[in-house]
């Protein structure tokens, strides 16, 4: 039987010239880009937004979280999106603003790291992916300026630190592409921050274990939802509960299990119950 092979590819397909897969999207299949899947539209186009996420650091690694809740205007438009996203083996991205384009541009982020490691032998810097995050959220400028922000929170664990118990490392984003490491050891973005990142300035310990890290994370996220309409807090009736992210060097980056979250989130509202009877 005759063997037909299919049309051949581009030579571009073949080309090694980049090993950036956004590059390789720019020049082949611009259209695939987050930032040219949408035309700019008027300011105020009412799409739905996901608020709110912390990192942190703790003795030997660092995590990140995030509530559950997107708004559309005054409307709760999800209560149970994802916003967190292991990204390669060490990284982690939380995502704040226009949700649609953020679930795209750390889709594409994942796929472009992973591209990177195939083509070259290796990861790329901790340096090097938050450098490249950076120009992604640059990229979705015009966007941006059209009122369909997108603004990540990066975690990641540097393998190539001195001091392996600090290695764990945050880097936040303004939406031009601006790059921020935060030295403090924990930081937050969305709607919700100011409270998330107030409540982390009192609790915060850089020597906690993992397990007091995560109840410090839940915490902070707690404190948001009880100011800001657009962070949703733990739903006990609907069992939605954070999602939340470690990264450590022996265990590289770990989403931890609903049920470990459940039980985290449950004891910071018997808790705060508590104290509220205490105190009338």
């Amino acid at each position: 039987m005759e063997h037909t092979s299919g049309p051949a590819l581009p030579a571009a397909y073949f080309s090694s010239a980049t090993s950036s897969f956004s590059d390789f999207l720019r020049s082949q299949a611009p259209e695939l880009l987050p930032e040219r899947r949408l035309s700019p539209g008027p300011a105020g186009l009412d799409v739905p937004h996901g608020t709110t996420i912390v990192g942190l650091t703790f003795a030997g690694g660092v995590l990140i979280a995030g509530d559950r809740r997107a708004t559309s205007g005054n409307l709760i438009a999800s209560r149970d999106m994802t916003k967190v996203h292991v990204t390669d083996e060490y990284s982690a991205v939380g995502i704040a603003g226009s949700a649609g384009l953020a679930i795209e541009m750390v889709r594409l982020y994942a796929v472009e790291l992973a591209h990177y490691e195939k083509l070259e032998g290796v990861s790329l810097s901790l340096d090097g992916k938050t450098n490249k995050l950076a120009a992604m959220v640059k990229a979705n400028l015009e966007m941006a300026m059209a009122g369909l922000a997108v603004v990540p929170l990066f975690v990641g664990y540097d393998l190539d630190a001195e001091d392996a118990k600090h290695a764990g490392r945050i880097v936040s984003y303004d939406a031009t592409g601006g790059r921020y490491e935060e030295n403090g050891g924990y930081s937050s973005i969305g709607s919700g921050s100011l409270f998330a990142k107030s409540s982390l300035k009192k609790l915060h310990d850089p020597d906690a274990d993992v397990e007091g890290a995560v109840r410090v994370a839940v915490e902070a996220l707690y404190d948001a939802a009880d100011d800001d309409t657009a962070t949703g807090g733990p739903d006990t009736v609907r069992r939605i509960y954070p999602n939340v992210v470690t990264i450590t060097a022996e265990h590289g980056a770990v989403a931890l299990p609903a049920e470990q979250l459940a039980a985290v989130a449950e004891a910071v509202v018997a808790d705060r119950t508590e104290r509220r009877r205490a105190r009338d």
